[in-house]
């Protein structure tokens, strides 16, 4: 088959021939222009045309770039001669983009195959390239002469499966970064028929900096650590453009998984608008220094003011800052999400219209200054014909019409952006007012005229601000949003709505917030975030202090979902999973990085509970559960992180297992719990109880030394065997020997009563069941009921004389009829009864199990159903008093029902 075999003959153009571009095209590929039909090209013709090409012994690339020569002649024909509208024209080149990609990638990575082998996972699955694609090139918005954006991602880190002698092996690393400069030579490099595209890997996680081609892991760890505001645009509209055959697979999604976190916050963030006042401001001067002394160069259609990036700015930053809460503003091309804004009433429909004329027009100039020379610029030609020839192939009678139109699109772009970023005293989209009045220097008094206005208390608490040296660092515009702040909380001291104390709370709580100016701007922006922290600041005291030691939870008040949702243990695991896989994907994985992540994860899941808590969402049952699930968690992933970076380990799962006791074991954790733990093992390893001292030791190191982020909890090892003179970890034959009795050496009573909350936490599964075994059998071992009651009444007056209470106050949980006779009565039932009644063996709390005391007989009719409602009743009150930092005190008297029912509970366990 020849060429001219497919050659039809080419569309004269009288319009299109005063193009340089179109010239110099004809004059070398004459032979070769009627391979394409006379239409837009499609794929469908584009892959007949490279078929076409490659048939006649053009190698991949010199047909692929041939084929651009061709697409280009084509649209620019039918461009010229108006047959051809900006959607055909920009999708026709995105097509042809996709297409390159999409058979350069597929000839590359045979090649590497074939030297290398597949790149796999670590569980041995093929790992798929994503090829990126940024901005218009996402948007399926390319123009004629465009660059295109990209970023290389692959799915795992691992290695290639080398050849069939063992030889060849790489990284998967290595293997992308070698197909990615292979792609490159392929569309980028310049040869006898010049190039496809121009590649831009500038946008790529740490720009030219990072390696050509990044895991998801890796992708996923920088946007969360190091992405910036600027980026989150470049992301709206990036998608996965080759290969074809990733595009729909299923794994693609854990990328957008990522990406979209990233693009579209959960709040609105005045922060948002300042980086792109910014980011704007440097294209400007950057413009400008490009135009100094070249007046021509001022006539930039795409970056000047009122260019084709201010319309893109203008779109992007309405779907950013709302894009997390309407998702139906998610899109990427440009005309498309002028039509979604306006629906949804952020911008006028009238404005969306006019911006899509002014869109429309510029791209259709950006084009033609294209087609002249085949250049990528965006600015006007100074010569007169070429002038004319824009103003004619664009349907103006001469240029004076054109540049007339011209600048009245320009003036309209140029206003409504102003008016967005603030430049403008109007604003239709109904979301430019806030960084006005709250950025503005003049939208807040001066130091002294606001403590002027304050309250006495506040007025002197602000005096200390004189001589602060980090108010006064303040830029003009962070310090304006602080003053507001403090306004707005001494308006509700005025209004009675806040106490002045608790207003004085937040000015403290605000002070080591000065240098991180995004949390005042949140505030502002979103008066329920700011409602919600002055109710935690003043609900408690313990909500303040952990407010004021952790900051940046605050984030977390800004989440719609926050009161909808509760600790999820699972999500959690995984999210935590990820987070490692990114900073080891990237080396960062060092001990302090993972010890500060921990603490970072656990402090926003405690206060995620603390608000819900507050707030009245959760009751203090559920409360206890979360934490205590999230503890579990916690010591689930400590342990195998520090599992897994033990030099000493032997095997790749550690035959352990964790005992929570107490109100770790029982469920009941509260704010600042200690966790009272044991650690066992089962391995035969002659080297086993050296192995697992030193993982305990790293382990409990983890959970409890202070970082910058603090710390995760207290640990409390008193109730292993032998309390603190025992070993450490305790093979689970010695364990289970001493609880028991089996032995010279076995657990006391009191021990006996902790094993009745015991649970396996964490570890391997099959010692999980034997422990659960060996439970049962402790709690239900027969036992003298005179001689176990006398002991635990005996235990229960040690306790009591250890915490005594003067006067008409009651202890609501070691006073008589508080908590803990309750507790030590149902341990007393659990121990005595649980061998003829195994509906007690359960772990499932105080309340659970008088109740199923009652239901057995156990306890006279309505006595432990009062006890439990009792025992609620006071946890609630200790709840209560332990956020308010309290010691559980109460008037006596308040209490009268609950302990007189916990009372009535006593004597009839304990009464002869």
């Amino acid at each position: 088959m020849q060429i001219a075999d497919h050659i039809q003959t080419p569309v004269a153009s009288p319009s299109a021939a005063h193009s340089r571009f179109w010239q110099r095209l004809h004059r070398r590929y004459a032979d070769m222009l009627g391979i394409l039909p006379p239409a837009v090209p499609d794929r469908v013709a584009m892959e007949q045309a490279l078929q076409a090409l490659l048939h006649q012994g053009l190698d991949l690339s010199a047909a692929l770039r041939v084929l651009r020569q061709l697409v280009m002649e084509r649209l620019m024909v039918l461009d010229c001669d108006r047959k051809a509208d900006l959607h055909a024209v920009t999708s026709a080149v995105t097509v042809l983009a996709e297409l390159v990609l999409d058979r350069a990638c597929l000839h590359v990575r045979q090649e590497l195959d074939s030297r290398h082998g597949a790149p796999t996972s670590p569980g041995g699955q093929p790992v798929p390239l994503w090829i990126i694609g940024m901005g218009k090139f996402g948007a399926r918005e390319l123009n004629v002469s465009s660059d295109i954006d990209l970023i290389y991602v692959y799915e795992h880190e691992g290695e290639t499966q080398g050849l069939a002698d063992g030889r060849g092996k790489i990284s998967n690393h290595e293997y992308f970064g070698k197909a990615v400069k292979a792609i490159y030579a392929l569309i980028g490099d310049t040869t006898e028929h010049g190039f496809v595209f121009r590649v831009d890997l500038a946008l790529r996680p740490h720009g030219n900096s990072g390696p050509a081609a990044v895991s998801l892991s890796s992708l996923e760890d920088y946007l969360q650590v190091h992405g910036r505001e600027w980026e989150r645009f470049a992301w709206l509209k990036s998608r996965v453009v080759a290969p074809r055959s990733e595009i729909q697979a299923p794994n693609v999604q854990a990328l957008r998984s990522v990406v979209l976190p990233f693009v579209f916050r959960k709040y609105l963030d005045y922060n948002v608008f300042d980086s792109l006042r910014t980011l704007h401001r440097q294209i400007r001067e950057h413009a400008a220094r490009r135009s100094a002394g070249h007046p021509e160069r001022a006539n930039d259609v795409k970056l000047s003011r009122g260019g084709i990036r201010e319309i893109e700015f203008t779109v992007q930053l309405l779907q950013v800052v709302r894009g997390g809460q309407f998702p139906e503003l998610r899109c990427r091309p440009t005309l498309e999400a002028l039509q979604r804004l306006a629906r949804a009433n952020l911008m006028p429909q009238e404005t969306a219209e006019q911006l899509a004329q002014a869109y429309t027009f510029l791209r259709n100039v950006e084009h033609r200054i294209q087609y002249l020379d085949d250049q990528q610029t965006h600015v006007l030609p100074t010569r007169d014909d070429d002038l004319e020839w824009i103003a004619h192939t664009m349907d103006y009678a001469d240029t004076h019409s054109f540049l007339r139109q011209l600048d009245t699109h320009r003036e309209l772009v140029a206003q409504e952006f102003d008016t967005l970023l603030g430049g403008n005293q109007t604003c239709q989209s109904g979301m430019c007012n806030g960084p006005r009045t709250v950025s503005g220097a003049s939208s807040a008094p001066d130091l002294e005229s606001l403590i002027e206005q304050l309250p006495p208390l506040m007025a002197q608490r602000l005096l200390e601000w004189r001589e602060n040296p980090k108010v006064r660092g303040l830029r003009d515009e962070a310090r304006a949003r602080l003053f507001r702040l403090v306004q707005q909380a001494a308006q509700r001291v005025s209004q009675g709505s806040l106490e002045e104390t608790n207003a004085i709370r937040f000015i403290a709580w605000l002070e080591p917030l000065l240098r991180r100016e995004s949390y005042l701007a949140l505030l502002l922006e979103r008066p329920s975030v700011l409602e919600r922290l002055l109710h935690l600041l003043g609900a408690a005291k313990w909500p303040a202090r952990y407010l004021q030691q952790h900051p940046g939870v605050i984030d977390e008040l800004a989440s719609d979902q926050l009161f909808t949702e509760r600790f999820n243990a699972t999500d959690f695991e995984q999210e935590m999973a990820l987070r490692l896989a990114a900073l080891e994907s990237t080396g960062e994985d060092d001990d302090e990085n993972l010890l500060n992540l921990l603490r970072r994860a656990q402090h926003a899941e405690t206060f995620r509970t603390l608000a819900r808590d507050v707030e009245g969402f959760i009751t203090v049952e559920q409360v206890a559960d979360d934490l205590s699930a999230l503890a579990d968690s916690v010591l689930r992933v400590t342990a195998q992180w520090c599992w897994k970076r033990l030099k000493q380990r032997h095997r790749e799962d550690p035959l352990f297992g964790i005992i929570g006791y107490g109100k770790l074991g029982g469920k009941e954790l509260g704010y600042g719990s200690d966790l009272d733990i044991v650690f066992i093992f089962d391995d035969d390893d002659e080297n086993a109880p050296e192995i697992y001292t030193a993982w305990v030791r790293k382990l409990i190191n983890w959970l409890t030394v202070k970082t910058g982020e603090g710390d995760l909890y207290e640990i409390d090892t008193a109730l292993r065997p032998n309390g603190n003179s025992g070993l450490l970890v305790t093979s689970f034959k010695s364990y289970a020997d001493y609880q028991q009795q089996r032995g010279s050496n076995t657990a006391w009573t009191w021990e006996h009563q902790a094993m009745t909350r015991a649970r396996f936490v964490v570890g391997n599964a099959d010692l999980g069941k034997r422990f659960d075994s060996v439970r049962e059998a402790v709690i239900s071992a027969p036992r003298d009921a005179q001689s176990l009651k006398a002991e635990i009444v005996s235990m229960r007056e040690r306790v009591r004389s250890a915490h005594p209470v003067r006067g008409e106050l009651f202890d609501v949980k070691h006073s008589r009829g508080g908590m803990v006779d309750a507790e030590f009565a149902v341990q007393f039932l659990v121990l005595s009864q649980s061998a003829q009644n195994p509906e007690l063996l359960g772990n499932v709390g105080n309340i659970a199990l008088l109740q199923r005391a009652e239901a057995a007989g156990l306890l006279p009719a309505q006595i432990g159903q009062a006890a439990a409602t009792a025992y609620r009743e006071l946890r609630r009150i200790q709840h209560k008093s332990r956020l308010d930092e309290g010691n559980g005190l109460v008037v006596a008297s308040s209490i009268a029902a609950h302990r007189d029912a916990v009372l009535a509970l006593w004597e009839a366990v304990f009464s002869d």
